[in-house]
């Protein structure tokens, strides 16, 4: 038999969260940002799901082919834009609009033959410090953009850097709003942080791009979770305890005897280690769910295996389903920012870490 381990990408979580975005910001039209692959579920598994946005938004040529051979026509948004020259030839071909955040892309629009003029986001740097033009040189960027032929609509876009903490959006906000006053064009601001917590006009038209909240995870938590923005878990990943220990007082489980047994105790093996994508840091104490019932790790997480307490469980033993995050059975819950928190990283680098040699279903 396969070996008991499996995540399940839910198509109706992903259509409910979409409607959440909508919700957040009624009058944005909405960017579905599938990037990394739709965060480790799978453009093709999600596709169905999140077509009921008004376009996508990736990072490269090969993920754009995807979603094209989908049979998707509308808007897809480059968000790097063009690496290099000839990759003008590809967002010509697929119809493509792109990100221009720096000089050089507009000198390789600037010697494109292109057919039909080209839709682009002018990308400002507004203090993230990532990609973009300085305040001081966007409107100078902006002129050169219009004056080419190659260029149609011109979309004036940022991105923020603390729209999911205290320090808020205000002051980019303003660096932004002073950069282009006057200057025509829709305007593309909001990440999902934004989109949930700043809800003001300026900040939510013309285009949001929707990203970690499309995929259950809060993009402030643990200030917010997903149970008070009203988000549904997108992608479960379930193991099954395929043997059980019985421990005395001092026995040690696994590499480096990291976890030492206070007394009698029942701990399960289960069918998942870091090589399906679960955090080796997670260590003694993430929370899991066995049967659907709260339980922690013991121990390392080793490659192939991990070990849970089944202490509070007298019932559970071999084949127990074990929920390492998302849906559990009998109506229960593993956000994946908890167990994201407990192993020291974030929502969205556990969903990307899922591992190819895990079995994916897509289910409703």
């Amino acid at each position: 038999m396969p070996r008991p381990i499996e995540a399940l990408v839910h198509r109706s979580a992903l259509a409910h969260n979409l409607a959440r975005v909508r919700a957040a910001a009624p009058d944005a039209r909405v960017l579905a940002v599938v990037k990394a692959n739709a965060y480790g579920h799978g453009i093709e598994r999600v596709y169905e799901a999140l077509r009921g946005a008004d376009g996508f938004a990736l990072l490269d040529l090969a993920e754009a082919e995807r979603v094209r051979a989908l049979g998707w026509r509308g808007p897809i948004v480059l968000l790097e834009g063009a690496f290099e020259p000839r990759d003008l030839e590809h967002v010509s071909r697929l119809d493509l609009w792109h990100v221009v955040h720096c000089s050089a892309q507009i000198d390789w629009l600037a010697a494109h033959k292109s057919a039909r003029a080209q839709r682009v986001f002018l990308k400002m740097n507004s203090g993230m410090n990532r990609l973009g033009f300085a305040p001081a040189a966007y409107r100078a960027a902006w002129a050169r953009l219009s004056a080419l032929p190659q260029v149609g609509e011109i979309t004036l876009a940022t991105h923020f850097s603390d729209a999911d903490g205290a320090r808020g959006i205000a002051h980019q906000a303003a660096i932004f709003d002073a950069a282009t006053r006057d200057l025509p064009g829709e305007r593309s601001l909001a990440n999902s942080a934004a989109i949930l917590r700043h809800r003001l006009p300026q900040v939510t038209a013309d285009w949001v791009r929707a990203g970690i909240m499309s995929y259950g995870s809060a993009p402030d938590f643990p200030a917010g979770d997903i149970a008070h923005w009203g988000l549904r878990p997108t992608m479960t990943l379930r193991a099954r305890v395929i043997a059980v220990q019985q421990l005395e007082r001092g026995d040690t489980v696994g590499y480096g005897s990291s976890y030492t047994a206070p007394g009698p105790t029942r701990i399960g093996i289960v069918a998942c280690g870091y090589a399906d994508g679960y955090p080796r840091h997670g260590a003694g104490g993430t929370p899991v769910l066995v049967d659907g019932v709260a339980t922690v790790t013991v121990g390392r997480v080793s490659m192939d295996m991990l070990a849970v307490d089944l202490g509070p469980l007298a019932d559970a033993g071999c084949g127990s389903e074990v929920t390492l995050w998302g849906e559990g059975p009998h109506g229960t819950r593993l956000p994946i920012d908890e167990v994201a928190r407990a192993a020291g990283t974030i929502g969205y680098e556990l969903m990307c870490a899922l591992a190819a040699r895990v079995p994916v279903q897509t289910v409703d």
